[in-house]
């Protein structure tokens, strides 16, 4: 992969679905002020990204998060770490593909329920196996023709957008009585997660450690702007946009007419597909790197004899998405996966000082300032944690417990480092 491709996963990774739903949620807790939050949002993770970009800026193996936890915290608190991006991961691919079927069903209604829907949570996976299993080239640059596609889209929404907005709904008194400024922070930060994507797959770049960082900064950048320029435009063009079911579908009938809906429906399904792409890579690489420094059975390590790809981890992950999204057990997944982002951010954050110190080799990337950018993305991360449900924090330590007892089951060999 190169830093393009790289930047392609990165952002395949973080613009997902949550932007055709989420703008009417900013509106109700932000009002007129929300732009101005997805603005903060992408303050705050720049901060972890940086951390990111400077961590994987020393490694060039698969595994991402698990392997930085794995190399300054530990073995057992490095898998605990891998596993819970992986649960991460393997719960918002379920996820979305329900969502890709429910947009899917703006086309074709027969597949939104019974076998129809089946059909679809079988198929997407399937094909993604089958991209995965011919190599990550091939996979990197459909990620990279949906990305285009995404971006494309949604830029053509925002310009053609902002010369319909009415400005002076920005300016008009707000009837807002209440702006709730963490929960609103708390539920936008998801939106910018995903990035990860890129540095678990770290292994099949040309040149990781000078090619991630800059993949990293770009593809948050450039899907903050995005993000930035949706909101303004849905704010404009839609009145009372709290209360909109499909406030990018509303928002683009205003100024395109009927044909509004459709190429909104369109450009969802584009982009889910795009996430998924970027979760499947990821989550298949994460088991094939748990295999390798064995932390997981041998068979997960497996390679195909031609194209050298890791086939047993890339099918057990196809198929636990399949099963997950057709049984509707994936809910508790994608609840966990809220904290475990965090947790594995933190994770990576606090990995940076360690990191330091152990190496006497210094990171291609360097952040300045020292330990305060570290220090600030651990404490970021603690206050989202502090302000998330109290039943999301306990469904994470259960599925910890479940990880920790898949460890203690782990091969008796010695590790690989």
């Amino acid at each position: 992969m190169t830093r393009y491709d790289l930047a392609a996963t990165s952002i395949n990774g973080i613009i997902g679905a949550g932007i055709f739903g989420l703008p009417s949620a900013a509106a109700g807790m932000l009002g007129v002020a929300s732009p101005i939050g997805f603005v903060i949002c992408a303050v705050i993770v720049y901060v972890i990204v940086l951390c990111f970009a400077e961590v994987a800026s020393r490694f060039t193996g698969t595994g991402g998060p698990y392997l930085y936890a794995r190399e300054s915290l530990g073995r057992f608190v490095g898998f605990e770490v891998g596993w819970a991006l992986w649960l991460a991961r393997v719960g918002a691919f379920a996820a979305n593909s329900n969502l890709l079927v429910s947009y899917t069903g703006f086309f074709i209604p027969q597949v939104t329920e019974g076998l129809g829907r089946a059909a679809v949570l079988i198929i997407v996976p399937g094909v993604l196996m089958l991209i995965n299993i011919r190599g990550v080239t091939p996979s990197a640059r459909f990620g990279a023709i949906v990305a285009a596609f995404k971006i494309g889209g949604l830029l053509l929404f925002a310009i053609a957008g902002l010369a319909f907005v009415n400005w002076n709904t920005f300016f008009e008194p707000s009837v807002q009585t209440k702006t709730n400024w963490p929960g609103a922070i708390l539920l936008l930060i998801y939106m910018f997660t995903g990035f990860e994507a890129s540095v678990i797959a770290a292994a099949e770049a040309k040149d990781p450690v000078r090619d991630l960082p800059w993949g990293l900064i770009r593809a948050l950048g450039i899907s903050a702007v995005i993000y930035v320029l949706v909101q303004t435009v849905a704010l404009g063009t839609v009145p009372n946009l709290s209360s909109s079911q499909r406030p990018l579908a509303d928002s683009a009938q205003t100024f395109m007419g009927p044909a509004g809906g459709t190429f909104i429906a369109l450009l969802a399904c584009i982009s889910i597909i795009g996430n998924l792409t970027a979760s499947a890579l990821g989550s298949s690489r994460l088991t094939y790197a748990f295999a390798e420094r064995k932390d997981f059975p041998a068979l997960f390590g497996i390679l195909h004899p031609v194209y050298r790809t890791p086939i047993a981890s890339i099918v057990f992950v196809s198929v636990i998405c399949a099963i997950l999204a057709i049984s509707g057990t994936f809910v508790w997944l994608v609840t966990v996966s809220v904290i475990a982002r965090l947790v594995t951010y933190m994770a990576t954050c606090l990995a940076v000082p360690l990191l330091r110190k152990q190496s006497r080799e210094s990171a291609h990337f360097h952040i300045p300032f020292g330990a305060l950018i570290p220090i600030s993305g651990v404490m970021l991360c603690l206050w989202l944690i502090i302000h998330a449900e109290t039943r999301d924090v306990r469904d994470f330590v259960v599925a910890s417990v479940v990880g920790a007892l898949l460890y203690l089951a782990r091969p008796r060999h010695s590790a690989v480092r």
